[in-house]
């Protein structure tokens, strides 16, 4: 022992003399570096930035946030730009950043990182192929488990499953296909508590400029990041819909639901997330549906259970009590967003069932609590659309109406980022079947309105040549 202090007496001596620095010593000369890093960082000159980056990191760890926020993208160049052979040792040194980003700076104005730094270190685990699926999962799940307020990158959320997906499809892993359908409800529920964020503040924007109210720079900018992130996640959890289906068929979820109905009977989030994959899948048809929304709407009456409820009196030709339970399922939920997608679910059913006008009264229900809603845009276009042969008294004002179903179409891509590929592609196909400049000059009609005296209600203007 005596050996091991005399050794350290001595190499703190030598750093000492080598160096000749006090503490505040090294500490002005680490934010004369912090400084001069920085600014070769703004402006993306990252090898300029490396060596005195290196040396703040080095002596001086706890310095700064931005020793971690600029030092994350160093690295990433240096590995773009080195030589084959040191990419790994420069991959590692990026993972190592990562856990002394949690060590020295866990939050970021009194607010927890974790989650945003772990999630942010299991994605280049993958990016940089250094960790096996097991390994990579494990640091997604500990970010999930540790923080989830800030585990929100859809990118990362989503391969946090697809990861798991792996280890089940593996066979070897453990996972099983419970583990693998409760992970997802998981995960599908942050990608909408998320969404919902996101809607919420991107819906303040739309009803200033649709009351015609000038956006300022920093609105416009926000509105610019909330469509960005709001495409984002409707990209990646439709990406996740796509792995669950392949696995989450009726001849799946029955006989695992029902396996695990005894044990479960009393838990109403297990009764809930079971009964909305089973209507997501159309699986109540079963008789075990009907056990599963009795059960819920007996342990916790919710929205959700009377609207199931409400999915049962529908499916055995009760309407009248079917709308009764849907309306109770409105009443019931307090919260703007979660009403809309409750009131766009009806909407949904009444479609396919052929009631128009009740569809269309629930999604502009929908779009009242969440004005940035665009599948309820979508939905209503695709019901004037189905309507062209029952509005119109000619063959040209039936086919007038495919103008009307493209500018709701249009609008669904304007208040909806996630949306905006399907809405431009959809409005695209209704104007291929609405009249062409040549029907129109035939007419004689351009610039004059029609009138669709259906259930539609509303009229169009005939473009002009």
């Amino acid at each position: 022992m005596d050996i091991i202090r005399n050794i350290k007496i001595i190499c703190f001596l030598s750093f000492g003399f080598i160096y000749g620095q006090s503490d505040d010593e090294k500490i002005v000369e680490c934010k004369q570096n912090l400084s001069i890093f920085s600014e070769s960082a703004k402006i993306k000159n990252y090898d300029a930035a490396y060596d005195t980056w290196k040396a703040v990191l080095e002596a001086c760890p706890d310095l700064h946030l931005a020793i971690y926020t600029y030092g994350e993208k160093i690295l990433k160049h240096k590995i773009k730009t080195a030589q084959v052979s040191d990419k790994k040792a420069i991959t590692e040194n990026l993972l190592s950043l990562y856990d002394k980003w949690l060590i020295y700076f866990p939050k970021k104005r009194g607010v927890s990182r974790v989650g945003s730094i772990l999630s942010t270190k299991a994605q280049a685990l993958i990016d940089y192929k250094m960790a096996d699926n097991a390994t990579i999962y494990d640091v997604f799940d500990q970010a999930y488990k540790k923080d989830v307020s800030s585990f929100t990158n859809p990118k990362g959320l989503y391969n946090y499953f697809d990861t798991l997906y792996k280890l089940y499809k593996s066979g070897d892993s453990g996972v099983t296909m419970e583990n693998l359908f409760n992970k997802y409800e998981e995960i599908s529920e942050k990608f909408e508590r998320e969404s919902i964020k996101l809607a919420k503040k991107l819906d303040i924007i739309l009803i200033k400029e649709e009351e015609g109210t000038p956006l300022s720079k920093k609105e416009t900018k926000n509105k610019r990041v909330y469509e960005v992130n709001s495409k984002a996640i409707g990209a990646f959890k439709s990406n996740l819909d796509i792995i669950i289906a392949l696995e989450a068929t009726c001849k799946n979820l029955i006989p695992l639901y029902k396996g695990n109905f005894e044990k479960n009977s009393n838990d109403a989030l297990w009764l809930k997330r079971a009964a909305s994959r089973m209507d997501s899948k159309e699986c109540s048809d079963d008789p075990f549906f009907v056990t599963l929304v009795e059960a819920l709407h007996n342990l916790e009456p919710s929205a959700d259970s009377a609207y199931y409820l409400g999915l049962l009196n529908d499916k055995s030709g009760n309407s009248k009590e079917a709308l009764r339970y849907y309306e109770e399922s409105i009443s019931l939920e307090t919260d703007r967003y979660k009403k809309a997608k409750i009131l766009y679910k009806i909407a949904v059913k009444f479609k396919k069932s052929g009631r128009k006008s009740q569809s269309r009264s629930y999604a502009q229900k929908a779009l009242r609590n969440q004005p940035s809603m665009g599948r309820a845009y979508l939905l209503i276009a695709s019901l004037y659309a189905n309507s062209a042969n029952d509005c119109g008294d000619t063959q040209f004002n039936k086919r007038a109406i495919y103008w009307l179903a493209a500018d709701i179409a249009r609008k669904a891509g304007r208040v909806d980022a996630s949306v905006k590929k399907l809405s431009t592609k959809t409005a695209k196909s209704y104007m291929g079947r609405a009249p062409s400049k040549t029907d129109i000059f035939t007419e004689g009609n351009e610039g004059s309105m029609i009138k669709f005296n259906c259930w539609v209600g509303a009229s169009v203007k005939v473009p002009k040549l």
